[in-house]
Formats: C-alpha cells, structure tokens, sequence
C-alpha cells in the first residue's frame, strides 16, 4: 500500500485503513490477530476502531495486538459519543463529560497514553461547535489526544468547527469519516467539496454497503435470511447498480468489491476506504483492489448507473456554466 498525508495533519497513513468494528464479534482475538499480521505486512499502519465496537471488545483487542506489534508503528483511531455505560444519561453525547469518561477508557483499553485520532462518533446537535472544538482542544493540550476528526456530521457543523479552531488558536478537524459507495453518494453535494476547500481528509465506511457490492446478493429477495429486510439498502435501483458493477468486473477480472473500492480511489483520490474483514480471505480481496485499475469508460458506466441528482444550488450554477463541487484548495 502507499501512504498518504491525512489531510493537513502531517500523519502519514496507509491508503486503506483496517477497520476493527468486527474486532471481537465476528472475528475472535486469534483471527483479528493474523488479520492484522496480514494488513501490516501489506503495508498498513491506519487502524480504526470505537468505544462502543463489540461492547468494547474492538478496543481491548486492539490495544493488545498493538502492544505485542510495537504500539508507536500504527496509527490508532478510536470514537467517542456511543454510550459506554448502561442506565447513565451523561454516558453518551458529544458533551464535555462524556469525552473525558470515554476517552480514558479508551486509553486503558487500548493499553496506551494517547489516541493519534480521535473522532466524534456522530453529531449530536446538544452541544454548541465552540464548546465542541475547546472540549477536544483541551485533550490535544493535556497530550492524550494528537489529532481530531468527526464522523457523521453535516458540512456546515464542520466548516463551523474548523473556522471557531483557526479563529481560537484550537485544534481544527483534519479529517471527516462518511459513508461513501456506489451506493451512496451524497457526499458528493456537500461534504466531498468542504472536504476539498478546508483540507480535510476524507474517510468512507461502508465502500461495500455491508456486502451489497461484493455481488454476493442476486436481487432484492436473495437477501431473505441473511440481511434486514428492512435495509434501505435493498432497493431495485442499487440492484441496477449492482448489475452494472458485475459487468464491469467481468470486464476487467476483477471482484464487484474490488471494483466498488477501486471506483472511490478513481472518484475521490483523497479518500481512505475502510475495510472490515472477518477472516484473512476477506481481507486479501479487499486489499487486492489496489492493484485494480478503472479505465475510464468503465468509470463512466459506474458513474452513470450511480449517479445522484446534485440539487440546488449545483444545478442551477451548472446551468450557468458555473462549477461547484471541486473548489480551489484554501491556502494553508
């Protein structure tokens, strides 16, 4: 794998971060183990886990897998906001309270002194932007915390954020993580341009849309047993995407889920793919997409079967001739 600047932190990542959420759940401690050996050997130093992944499962075996490995070579980025404790209506939020309780079990879970990223898990609209950024400034001074990044937020909470840090002196976001795929492309009309403007990394969950573009589900009605029915996901319109992901996969003897992480790196080339796995096979598919290329006209096939409407004001400029979604990269 190649390494990557995380947007303009400075921290050097692999362009595919190993995502634990299956860390203790469907992957026990010895299988989680040699789907690390595998990553590292691969290349990869990003790992990103939560508090509340596995009932703090993700953590402990994280922290224990790093510390046999040599803690200081990865990269580890844990989440606050998710409830750590049952029954206690300030164990969760984005509240002050709740980042110092979660982010010191964090810490003793993952056997370390301090967390190189740490990402609000989900924005929770309790708690003003200014007060947010100083809470997880204070963290960054008392050196628990190297870097900030928020997950699952609008555009404006986060041009908010960063423009109060730059304003205060306090640590900006340098990352945002969102879910991005084939399938799921709004990204497109706000986030991916701020993240562009401000300089902002760009991590995406869910590249496969849990399995949906690994091709391994024929239509709407295969999922039956096996995924929600109720998934939102499971639409005819994503199946016609599906169907043109397999045929363009056919084309280039690739897998769907190879195609699906290839076609983020050719869409959004600063984006990082998150990439679960439960044993080393799935894994080993994954990382094969680095080595899959995305012609162009099998990009525009991919493009057009997946393409969302922009809405206003992107439409509107665009029939002006005015271009909005890739701006010109703020000065530094």
């Amino acid at each position: 794998m190649q390494v990557r600047l995380l947007g303009r932190s400075g921290l050097r990542v692999s362009e595919i971060c190993l995502g634990a959420m299956t860390f203790g759940g469907t992957a026990d401690e010895a299988e989680a183990g040699r789907i690390l050996d595998r990553y590292v050997e691969a290349g990869g130093n990003f790992i990103d886990t939560a508090s509340n992944y596995t009932d703090g499962a993700s953590e402990e075996i994280v922290g224990r897998l790093a510390a046999e490995r040599g803690r200081d070579r990865f990269v580890i980025a844990t989440k606050y906001t998710g409830p750590i404790r049952p029954g206690d209506p300030n164990a969760f939020g984005n509240q002050r309270k709740n980042l110092v309780q979660s982010l010191d079990q964090s810490l003793r879970r993952l056997q370390t002194d301090h967390i190189d990223l740490l990402w609000v898990h989900i924005w929770d609209a309790t708690v003003p932007v200014a007060d947010l950024m100083r809470a997880l400034d204070d963290q960054v001074r008392a050196g628990k915390v190297l870097h900030v990044g928020i997950s699952d937020a609008p555009a404006w909470v986060v041009a908010r954020g960063n423009t109060v840090a730059e304003l205060r002196g306090w640590s900006p976001f340098c990352a945002i993580q969102v879910e991005y795929s084939l399938v799921e492309r709004s990204i497109e009309r706000e986030l991916a341009p701020m993240a562009d403007a401000l300089g902002l990394g760009v991590l995406a969950w869910g590249p496969q849309a849990g399995g949906l573009l690994t091709g391994k589900y024929a239509d709407a009605s295969s999922q039956a047993g096996r995924l929600d029915p109720d998934d939102r996901r499971m639409t005819d319109e994503n199946f016609r995407i599906v169907e043109a992901l397999r045929a363009v996969a056919d084309d280039l003897d690739a897998t769907p889920g190879q195609v699906a992480l290839a076609w983020i790196r050719a869409q959004q080339p600063d984006a990082i793919p998150i990439v679960g796995a439960r044993n080393v096979g799935q894994l080993d598919e994954s990382l094969a997409s680095i080595e899959v290329g995305l012609p162009p006209e099998h990009k525009a096939r991919l493009d057009e079967a997946s393409a969302i409407p922009l809405g206003f004001p992107h439409e509107m400029l665009a029939r002006f001739g005015i271009g909005t979604m890739r701006p010109a990269p703020m000065d530094a």
